[in-house]
């Protein structure tokens, strides 16, 4: 079975979302590390990418968002040959609901807004937190761009 699951590529839509100028994220825990993702998911067969990321941000965060436009592609592949996923990063904007204590989400510790200037700081996965940034600051004339592959590797405790 490994050897066949080296051959998946999973596909994960995430969503940038501003709210009160801070970036929404959420915190997940493996073992004793915890990291931080863009609120987001796989996207399931037969599935628009954009009902993905609505149903994703709502399940993770309470926000009811709206797909705005595509910012990022990217790759993380692990160097091992384990685990391909492409990850499709939209802007997102907020038309409802509100930051949940308790996500939907069991894998989510908990539903955090940071500083922009706080993103580089963090264990950010993928690690696009310049991009982001960048992304941030320039929002307007921003074009959507392809990011190339990128990881980060797993906690040891897995």
């Amino acid at each position: 079975m490994a050897a066949r699951a080296s051959r998946i590529i999973r596909l994960r839509v995430a969503a940038l979302v501003v709210l009160d100028s801070r970036v929404v994220l959420v915190r997940h825990r493996h073992g004793e590390r915890t990291y931080h993702l863009l609120p987001g998911g796989g996207v399931e067969v037969g599935e628009p990418l954009g009902d993905a990321l609505v149903r994703e941000v709502l399940e993770e965060t309470g926000l009811e968002v709206r797909v705005v436009r595509p910012l990022f592609i990217n790759d993380s592949i692990d160097p091992g040959g384990s685990r391909h996923m492409v990850n499709l990063t939209f802007l997102a904007q907020i038309v409802g609901g509100a930051v949940t204590e308790r996500p939907m989400d069991r894998r989510v510790e908990a539903v955090e807004l940071v500083e922009p200037a706080a993103l580089g700081q963090l264990d950010l996965r993928p690690p696009i937190a310049a991009r982001l940034i960048e992304a941030l600051a320039t929002m307007d004339a921003y074009e959507a761009r392809y990011l190339g592959s990128v990881w980060v590797d797993e906690p040891e405790s897995r």
